[in-house]
Parts: C-alpha cells; structure tokens; sequence
C-alpha cells in the first residue's frame, strides 16, 4: 500500500500545535496507509462519504457520514484508505480536550456540525507555516470543538469481539453478508445454544446479532452504491428478497434512501463527493 504523508504540517514528535484548533483536510489515493503513529494532541476525524475505519492497538472503529472518529491525544492509531476519499481532521490541543470524552470513540455528527466542517473543507484555514489560524477561523474552530464536546457518543458503528466462537461467525458473516441464516443455525455453526450466543452479543457488541448484520449490510452497500451498482443488484447481493426490503433496512440506519445516499443528498446533510469506504487516521 502507497505509505500517505501526516496532513498536518507539525512534527508527529511535537508538544504542542501551532494554534490550539487547526483543521486539514485531505483527497486520498486508493490503497493508501497512515502507518502507526500517535500525537500530543487530540484529533476527531470526518468522511464527506463511504465508511471510515480506524484501527486502535485494541479496537477497531468503523463510521458511516452521520459519524466521526475521536481520538483523544497520545492514542496509538493506524490508518488506511481503501479506496479514494476526500476528509478532515480537526486538530485540538490538549488543554482544550476538556469538554471531549476522555476514551476514542465515533461521535455523531449533526447536520450543523456537518455543515461547518464542509465550509472548512471549502474554505480552509491558511495560516503561514506554523503559524496560528485568524481570529475569525479560530472562533469558528471552537464552535465545531463545542458541538462535537455535546455530541453522542456511539462507541464503533460495527464492534468486533474477542470472544473466539463470536470473532469467528462475525468473519463468516463479513465475507458473506448474504447468509441469511437464523439465529438457532448461527449458534450451532459454532457450538453456542441461542441464549449464550445472544448473551455474548449484547456483552461485545453491545446490540443484537441482528442489528449488527443490519449494520454489517450498510456498510458492505455504501460501497456498492458508490460503485455505481443498482439498488436491485445490491439487495439480491445483500440477501434481501426485494428491493423494497433493503430500501426500508438502508433508510432507518441512513436516514436517507439508497439512491439519497448516492447523490449525496442525505436530508440535513450538505452535499458530499462520491467515494467508496475510506479508512483513515
């Protein structure tokens, strides 16, 4: 994979940012990879599309656009980009992390938090070089710092587990999202009764297994859709009966139609490039 430069112009090594909130945003290659490192300051991170993913030393965290990545100061992180895909990150010093939460996680992102950061990635910040933002830029960057400091915050998108018998029907799932097996069929392809299996699920991923295939389904069809394949395609893809089906599915998680997700026209959200599944740090 093509090795991808810090978008922040600061040494990885440095104490302390220029100014104490800075914003960069970045178009991404196919393929590329933010090798293991970590920073002095805290940074959160948004795709304008596809699904992001963020690899922790003990976790692993994946976002669709109604969601962003936090990662308080001296985390250890990798990322990736899969595919091309246009984001940012917003760079906070540590003394003003205060209002944030103190362990990474994926906040959800408002339509107004949304907005704010398309009219940064429209209008960056220009400072010199290692100098502070303007005034005007840096009261903006303390209200998205605000928002963010007041957002839910939602854990990952699509948990994973240790658990050996739950990691292991979790990969048969992922490589094929089409499985539509029921619940006793899934417990016995790894030894579980139904109760242990549920009770395992509502312990590591915090959900139902159902609402996790749901959510595993949203992810393998953001980039489906952004590929260019029919709605129809996908949902026979997807081991949906009908369209209709995986439309309703697509739209309850989404809050918008498939074909909405595609144009970019998510109601409430600004417009957003087409990319597929984009993995970042």
């Amino acid at each position: 994979m093509r090795i991808l430069s810090p978008k922040l112009d600061v040494p990885l090594s440095s104490p302390q940012l220029p100014s104490p909130i800075m914003f960069r945003s970045a178009q991404v290659p196919a393929g590329g990879i933010y090798p293991q490192h970590q920073h002095a300051w805290g940074e959160f991170v948004y795709s304008f599309s596809g699904i992001m993913e963020v690899k922790l030393i003990d976790r692993h965290y994946l976002a669709p656009p109604q969601y962003g990545v936090w990662l308080p100061p001296d985390v250890v992180h990798v990322g990736l980009n899969r595919l091309a895909a246009h984001h940012c990150s917003v760079y906070i010093a540590s003394q003003a992390c205060q209002g944030l939460p103190r362990a990474p996680c994926a906040l959800t992102v408002s339509p107004l938090v949304r907005a704010l950061l398309d009219h940064l990635r429209q209008s960056p910040p220009q400072p010199p070089l290692n100098s502070p933002v303007a005034e005007s830029d840096a009261r903006l960057l303390q209200v998205v710092v605000d928002l963010l400091g007041q957002a839910p915050c939602a854990g990952s998108y699509l948990p994973s587990s240790d658990d050996p018998a739950l990691a292991v029907l979790l990969q048969q799932l992922q490589a094929n999202p089409a499985d539509n097996r029921g619940l006793p069929a899934l417990a016995q392809a790894v030894h579980l009764t139904e109760r242990t299996l549920m009770r395992r699920c509502q312990r590591d991923l915090g959900m139902s297994l159902n609402e996790w295939r749901q959510r595993l389904r949203v992810v393998k069809a953001t980039a489906l859709l952004e590929a260019g394949q029919t709605v129809e395609t996908i949902a026979l893809d997807l081991g949906y009966g009908s369209a209709s089906a995986f439309i309703a599915m697509f739209k309850r998680l989404m809050d918008a139609t498939p074909n909405e997700f595609r144009r970019g026209a998510a109601p409430g959200a600004p417009d957003r490039a087409v990319s597929k599944a984009s993995i970042f740090s």
